[in-house]
């Protein structure tokens, strides 16, 4: 199993949001519960098989919603405090999980060696998303498939500007580097995808919209 960076070394933690951590826990354990993101991950995960790797596992909610099909994930987090939540829920998955140090920008594995790659709600907060992409095209074999679940820009002319005034000030502040108005798919087009079925929807469906309301839920592919 590959643990090493391109460059050699060891992969290591650069990424400290312990308050945030704390809150992002209980936060997602709730929105689990309540079953309306824990279908979005399901339906999300559906029909994986092979390798995959993960790209910001948090705390591993998504751990037990992978298929039978597939025969290893290896979990790539940053976040020393969520690895370690991340580290206990693989223990208890229903098909082998590692779990890593490492981050986005320079994933700790080997060219081409993953079926299918999984960005959950995570490409919100990395600090290079081009830089990012690049990475998960890099790991994938050609044909390779990225399964994405993320927040993004609103495109609405009014909730677009609150998310861009939000991502220059506060927002990354108070919630671990997030960005509400990352034009998500977009960029993965632009990593070199080829964008598949996808659909956008709203979290939660029902209640006060938020600025990480909008969502976009789908299928690209590296070419072959």
């Amino acid at each position: 199993m590959p643990r090493l960076s391109r460059n050699g070394g060891d992969a290591r933690d650069t990424v400290h949001h312990p308050l945030f951590a704390r809150f992002y826990t209980r936060l997602s354990v709730l929105a689990e519960k309540q079953g309306e993101i824990a279908a979005h991950r399901t339906e999300l995960l559906s029909g994986l098989s092979g390798r995959v790797a993960e790209i910001g596992a948090g705390n591993g909610l998504n751990f037990a919603h992978y298929p039978s099909g597939v025969t290893r994930v290896v979990a790539v987090e940053p976040e020393p405090r969520l690895r370690r939540l991340a580290a206990a829920a693989a223990r208890n998955a229903a098909v082998p999980v590692d779990v890593m140090p490492g981050t986005a920008e320079e994933l700790p594995l080997a060219d081409g060696h993953f079926d299918a790659a999984v960005a959950s709600l995570v490409l919100c907060s990395v600090r290079d998303l081009p830089r990012s992409l690049a990475e998960i095209r890099r790991v994938l074999r050609p044909g390779g498939e990225l399964r994405f679940y993320e927040h993004g820009r609103a495109g609405r002319p009014a909730a677009d500007r609150v998310q861009r005034a939000l991502d220059r000030t506060v927002w990354p502040v108070l919630f671990g580097g997030c960005h509400t108005g990352r034009d998500t798919l977009a960029a993965i087009a632009a990593a070199g995808f080829e964008i598949g079925p996808h659909r956008r929807l709203r979290v939660p469906a029902r209640g006060l919209p938020m600025p990480c309301s909008p969502h976009v839920l789908g299928t690209a592919r590296r070419p072959e």
